[in-house]
C-alpha cells in the first residue's frame, strides 16, 4: 500500500469542524524580521478549499479547510477581518491558506489581485509573505502578483528537506528539490524573495539522522532562500505521525537537536536569516527535552530567531543533555525507534 493511500485512509476517518465561511481559520500577531530588525507580523490563515496535494505525513491543517469552497465575497470578508486585527503603524503580513496562496483553486485570480491591490495601498504593510507550493511559482503567477503589488513579496515554500528520498518516503511531499530551486530562479526574475520551511525530524528518522539532515538542508537551501524557517515537528491530530505517536513509534524532536542545528546552520550560512518558532515546546506532542529545561531552551530559540545571535545558547545546560547525547549515539541501532519519550 502506498504512503498516499495510508494517509488518505487515516483522513477518511476524521471529522472536519465547521467554521463560518466569512471568517479566517486563525489570525494572530507576533514578531518577525524586516531588514534584520524586529517588526510586528500579522499572520492570517485563510479558510479556503485547502491544499490540492494534502497528503503529507505530519500535516493536520487539512482539517481546517472549508467544507465548501468560499466565495469571492467570503474571502474578502476574511481578509477585512484579518486586517482589522492589527493596530500597529507598520507590520509584515504573512498569508497562509494551509495550501497555496498562488493556487487558483484556493484563491481565484481576481480575489488574489484585489487582496494584493488593497495591500499595496495600505501604508502600514511593509512586506507580504505568502505560502505556496513550488509548482505555482510561475512567470504567469508572479507577473500577476507584481502587477498588483509593488512592495516586498516573499514566497514561503515548504521544502521540508533538501533530501529527495526523505521528502518522498518520510514526508510524502510530492515534489523534488529541483522543483524548489526552479521556483527560486523564477522568483528571482520578479524580485521575489523565498523563505524555505524545513522540517525537524519527520517520521521514520532517528534523532541524529534528523538533526544532521536539518543541518545539511540549511546548507543546501541557503543559496536559494533569503530566510529559512526551521519547523520542529509536532504531533497533529488525524495524521500518520499521530498514529505512530499513539503506538509509541514516534517522538517529537529534542530541543537540544534544534539548538545544535541552528548553531551549525548559522555558522555555515551567516548571511541567511534562520528562524524557528518551537510550537508546542515542552509538551509530549511537541518538541521537548526533559520538562525541566524546556521553557528556557524554547525561549532561547525564540530570542535567537529575532537576534540571529547564537550566544543566547551558551549558558543553556541541563542534566538531560547527556541523555540526549546518548540518544544521538545509540538510536540508529534501534532502527529509528525512540529510546525515551
Amino acid at each position: 500500500m502506498s504512503l498516499t493511500r495510508v494517509i488518505r485512509d487515516i483522513r477518511g476517518k476524521q471529522k472536519t469542524k465547521y467554521n463560518p465561511p466569512d471568517r479566517p481559520t486563525a489570525v494572530w500577531t507576533g514578531k518577525d524580521l524586516l531588514d534584520s530588525k524586529p517588526i510586528t507580523a500579522l499572520t492570517v490563515i485563510f479558510q479556503t478549499s485547502g491544499c490540492r496535494w494534502g497528503n503529507c505525513t505530519m500535516c493536520g491543517y487539512v482539517y481546517d479547510s472549508a467544507r465548501a469552497p468560499p466565495s469571492h465575497d467570503d474571502l474578502m470578508k476574511q481578509f477585512d477581518h484579518a486586517m482589522s486585527r492589527c493596530k500597529d503603524e507598520e507590520f509584515i503580513l504573512k498569508i497562509f491558506t494551509s495550501g497555496s496562496f498562488l493556487d487558483d483553486s484556493e484563491i481565484a485570480p481576481d480575489t488574489r489581485r484585489l487582496m494584493l491591490s488593497r495591500l499595496n495601498e495600505d501604508a502600514r504593510v511593509k512586506k507580504v509573505i505568502a505560502e505556496t507550493r513550488p509548482e505555482y511559482v510561475t512567470d504567469e503567477k508572479l507577473s500577476q502578483v507584481r502587477a498588483a503589488l509593488g512592495k516586498k513579496f516573499e514566497a514561503a515554500i515548504g521544502l521540508e528537506t533538501s533530501n529527495d528520498l526523505i521528502r518522498k518516503d518520510c514526508i510524502n511531499k510530492g515534489f523534488s528539490f529541483s522543483d524548489f530551486t526552479k521556483a527560486c530562479l523564477v522568483a528571482k526574475k520578479y524580485d521575489v524573495t523565498v523563505k524555505a520551511y524545513l522540517m525537524q525530524k519527520p517520521p521514520f528518522l532517528s534523532e541524529g539522522i534528523a538533526m544532521n539532515d536539518m543541518i545539511n538542508s540549511i546548507n543546501d537551501a541557503a543559496p536559494f532562500a533569503r530566510t529559512i524557517s526551521m519547523n520542529l515537528c509536532n504531533v497533529q491530530k488525524g495524521t500518520l505521525v499521530d498514529e505512530m505517536f499513539e503506538r509509541g513509534d514516534y517522538r517529537p524532536p529534542w530541543l537540544w537537536s534544534a539548538v545544535e542545528a541552528l548553531k551549525a546552520g548559522k555558522e555555515m550560512s551567516p548571511e541567511t536569516i534562520i528562524m524557528s518558532d518551537p510550537v508546542g515546546a515542552g509538551s509530549m506532542r511537541g518538541p521537548h527535552n526533559c520538562g525541566k529545561c524546556d521553557k528556557d531552551v524554547a525561549e532561547a530559540i525564540r530570542i535567537f530567531s529575532l537576534t540571529q545571535d547564537t550566544s543566547v545558547f551558551k549558558n543553556l545546560d541541563c542534566d538531560c543533555k547527556e541523555l540526549w547525547k546518548k540518544v544521538i549515539e545509540l538510536e540508529d541501532f534501534t532502527f529509528g525507534a525512540s529510546l525515551v519519550r
